[in-house]
């Protein structure tokens, strides 16, 4: 009996040695592939670069007291009061284990005082509003996105997760805590992974990427922009790493470069019972069971994310 156990550990740590250089080997080759990063030339370093922009709305101490489990970072125009509103009172309420901050540029088109002075308002009555000096558009969408991981990084570092989402995105808090509840996750990024991106080359496209600006034909994996959950020490890399990734337009194909620079795959979360996709970035019709067992859902504007919301807190744990 006792040789045929030695003989059976013999062959689990031989097994077991075989697993691990294969692993070795595999990320040996594939760190091969990866293209080398080489520094930005100093007009591309400046564009993305935290010195070039200042704070016009800070809130610098907020998490001087505190370490949130989970922070929503949320990207919103100025003008987008609504938005904001209705995400204060659903999903980005203030709790002992969230919180929420919106990121924005300056004002653009006509009414540029009448809307500033409201912000300034909502600031100083929220206490969770950041406005940075470069113009609010979707062309500055990745100098935002690259914005506000420094913010993180320099201001709450102490966060465990962090959730970038858009302002239109329904999200099941109750949901995501439980499923991040007793991870100890450090270099983790997860939400809807687009594995066979390609850059569009027709220029009438909102997409639009030249050779010049992207040699590549196809782009790494990476998660949608819609809405992703990642391990807070990810913020201050990320940033790091857009120290040689060249700007293109799309924040999450940007985000996604940058983890390729840091080695770091984004990994997709499935349903255990439906093996379903949970973080959901089609516009779905509300049904509170089955919104229940995803993360987000897109498409909500303030008033239906209002609605919906009075039903879903109080029944989804029915479900």
């Amino acid at each position: 009996m006792r040789t045929t156990y030695s003989w059976r550990l013999v062959r689990l740590l031989t097994v077991s040695a075989v697993l691990v250089l294969s692993a070795q080997l595999l990320v040996s080759s594939l760190s091969k592939h990866l293209p080398k990063p080489s520094p930005l030339t100093v007009v591309e370093d400046r564009l993305l670069s935290p010195e070039t922009y200042q704070y016009i709305l800070n809130q610098p101490a907020v998490c001087r007291d505190r370490s949130p489990f989970l922070f929503f970072m949320v990207p919103v125009a100025p003008e987008e009061a609504a938005a904001r509103e209705a995400i204060r009172n659903t999903w980005g309420a203030p709790g002992q284990d969230t919180l929420t901050l919106f990121y924005m540029g300056l004002v653009g088109g006509g009414q540029v005082s009448s809307i500033q002075g409201k912000l300034e308002d909502e600031s100083r009555k929220h206490a969770d509003i950041i406005q940075m000096n470069f113009q609010d558009s979707y062309q500055n969408l990745t100098i935002k996105i690259m914005m506000m991981m420094n913010w993180l990084a320099t201001y709450c570092p102490n966060a465990s997760y962090v959730m970038k989402v858009d302002a239109d995105i329904f999200v099941n808090v109750f949901y995501l805590i439980s499923w991040l509840r007793g991870s100890a996750r450090q270099g983790f990024i997860t939400g809807s992974v687009i594995s066979d991106g390609r850059p569009r080359r027709d220029s009438n496209s909102k997409w639009y990427l030249s050779e010049e600006e992207y040699p590549e034909d196809s782009f790494p994996p990476y998660v949608s922009g819609a809405g992703y959950v990642f391990s807070a020490d990810l913020a201050g890399r990320i940033s790091w790493a857009s120290r040689f990734v060249r700007m293109v337009s799309m924040e999450d194909v940007y985000v996604g470069l940058c983890l390729r620079v840091l080695g770091v795959r984004p990994v997709y979360s499935l349903g255990l019972l439906t093996l379903r996709n949970l973080f959901e970035i089609r516009n779905l019709e509300y049904n509170r069971c089955t919104f229940a067992k995803l993360i987000i859902v897109n498409g909500f504007k303030p008033s239906k994310l209002l609605h919906v919301w009075q039903d879903f807190s109080k029944g989804h744990s029915s479900c």
